[in-house]
């Protein structure tokens, strides 16, 4: 199905009879009637971008971080910056569209007003309409994490996520926790059913050095060569189990990259060099300040909002397009010969309410729920409290999984990783089984119990720590703080390794460096027996029936962070 301007407009209407929103909802919304999709052709080419979708098929609710705190070279710098902090930056208006889509403020609210983001069938349906629009001159590439994050992903293997990518008509691909499947299972789909091509310049054969996959791609478009290289995340093996790709290395390979570069634009004539990247935002600002001769990285891997205007180092235009199928982004470029002579930029929230879904996307998502809908739906608690991930510390949905682990096993103490991914749930809403698969759904999700010392337990901390407050970027993995549940702790995020955490508690009481705890934690780097988190997480909501956040396990900030802009609400930590 292609749609038109006034064909999409009658769909709105056509949708707001049938229930998706009240007339006279695109005015309450955008404080217009104009259709805010509605974007006028400029150039010759059009990059369409997406990343992070985290198998989320269906739309969800996404509160942004009101911790995302910078240092060294970004501090108070774009994605490291929350609430007003992020408005203003960007000048937008302090309107409740505004304060929805691009920040954390007053969001119980205005999810209510403005409804879910994201979905497929909701994305599909602008992808036709630009496509409509723009003919051949528009690309479509996906950032990566897109097979990984739900129960039917797990399920399948990632294969109902390669239908989708097939069916929204993908150009160009590239991964992170697709890796998380197995060597023989990436190579199946990438090889047997995806249709986009799969690319990384950064992943060797361990034994002859040689490139696992692709490096990059040539588009002609408008008389134009346009060159896309894929970087696919750095850290896989570090990250997340070895095991599972023994075969395969990764890294950053800077020097790799401006080989790829120089040899698209000398031999392969390329006109527009493009980087599809999964470093992360902050990797791709250095990246781009070492190699010459990238026009425009397509970031992802941090789910940072990186909009509605480009980050630029040097001559390189830099993004990062969010999370769940949020933020549809879109560069109109004037390409011309060698050269990028100007460019538009469009960041697209993906308001679920204003954009009909496309019933063919619409049609194989239900098929593919179909075979798992009883158990997806099975009702587990319902919550009194805002439940969210996304934050430099503790969230208050890792607040219940940490909780539930202490309780379920028994321990004095409970770990649960960083993971940026898993969406929200209001209050009042019923938690279900797919809400908790939507927390957990990894490969290697066994619950493990050791008796660590305090010091041990301290060392863990600082070195997950490390991996997101070292001052260069290149050490950065990504991800947030470990979660903890009834630990207590000072902090301060420009201290180096060992030094950032003080004053440890656990329950309350000073910490014994000598001293054993039990600790419940999930998601181990090496092969473990144990019970997986979800059935965990699950026992424990249904024996609660209803579930409420009182206290979340947040860290006392350094005294220095009042000025820090990664922070939206200084009255939530203690400074």
């Amino acid at each position: 199905m292609q749609l038109g301007r006034r064909d999409f407009l009658q769909l709105l209407g056509v949708a707001g009879a049938g229930g998706f929103f009240a007339p006279g909802a695109i005015q309450a919304a955008w404080g217009s009637d104009k259709d805010p999709y509605d974007i006028p052709a400029y150039g010759n080419v059009t990059l369409l971008h997406m990343t992070d979708s985290h198998a989320q098929l269906l739309p969800v609710w996404w509160r942004e971080p009101d911790t995302n705190i910078g240092v060294g070279p970004v501090l108070n710098q774009t994605p490291h910056l929350c609430g007003k902090w992020m408005l203003d930056y960007y000048g937008l208006a302090h309107s409740g569209r505004d304060e929805y889509a691009y920040s954390c403020l007053d969001y119980d609210t205005l999810a209510k007003h403005y409804g879910k983001i994201g979905g497929y069938a909701h994305i599909a349906t602008l992808v036709k309409r630009y496509r409509e629009q723009l003919g051949n001159r528009a690309l479509l590439l996906d950032g990566g994490d897109t097979w990984q994050g739900s129960a039917t992903s797990l399920w399948t293997q990632g294969e109902d996520m390669v239908g989708a990518q097939n069916l929204l008509g993908v150009d160009d691909f590239v991964g992170h926790w697709e890796f998380t499947y197995g060597q023989k299972q990436v190579e199946y789909l990438v090889k047997n059913k995806l249709k986009a091509k799969f690319l990384a310049q950064n992943v060797f054969s361990n034994t002859w050095q040689e490139p696992v996959f692709q490096p990059y791609q040539i588009h002609e478009i408008s008389g134009q060569r346009i060159a896309v290289i894929g970087q696919a995340f750095p850290f896989t093996p570090i990250a997340n189990p070895g095991y599972m790709i023994p075969d395969w290395g990764f890294g950053i390979h800077t020097e790799h990259m401006q080989k790829m570069v120089d040899e698209c634009r000398n031999d392969k004539h390329a006109d527009l060099v493009v980087v599809l990247s999964h470093n992360g935002a902050d990797v791709d600002k250095k990246m781009a300040s070492l190699v010459k001769g990238i026009d425009i990285i397509l970031g992802g891997h941090t789910h940072d909002i990186m909009g509605p205007k480009p980050f630029q180092v040097n001559q390189t235009l830099i993004i990062n397009t969010s999370t769940n199928g949020k933020v549809l982004a879109r560069f109109d470029l004037d390409v011309g010969k060698g050269k990028l002579n100007g460019w538009r930029f469009h960041y697209l929230p993906v308001f679920s309410n204003l954009i009909p879904a496309d019933a063919e996307m619409t049609k194989y998502i239900d098929g593919v729920r179909k075979p798992y809908l009883e158990k997806l739906q099975q009702p587990l608690a319902t919550t009194g409290s805002l439940l969210y991930r996304r934050d430099n510390f503790n969230g208050t949905f890792d607040q219940l999984l940490c909780d539930a682990l202490r309780a379920e096993m028994d321990c004095e103490v409970s770990f649960s990783p960083g993971f940026r991914w898993g969406y929200c749930k209001l209050p009042g809403e019923t938690i279900t089984m797919e809400d908790v698969m939507g927390q957990t759904a990894i490969t290697y999700p066994q619950v493990t119990v050791n008796n660590y010392t305090g010091e041990q337990i301290k060392n863990i901390m600082e070195q997950v720590a490390d991996n997101i407050f070292n001052p260069n970027p290149y050490y950065q993995q990504g991800g947030d703080m470990i979660r903890v549940g009834n630990i207590q702790y000072d902090f301060n995020p420009d201290e180096k390794i060992y030094h950032r955490i003080s004053n440890l508690r656990i329950g309350g009481k000073l910490a014994s460096a000598s001293k054993k705890y039990k600790v419940a934690g999930w998601a181990a780097m090496q092969p473990v027996e144990g019970k997986p988190v979800w059935e965990v997480f699950a026992s424990w909501l249904q024996s609660q029936k209803h579930v409420e956040v009182k206290k979340v396990d947040l860290p006392v900030l350094n005294a220095d962070m009042r000025s820090n802009k990664g922070i939206a609400f200084p009255k939530t930590y203690k400074l």
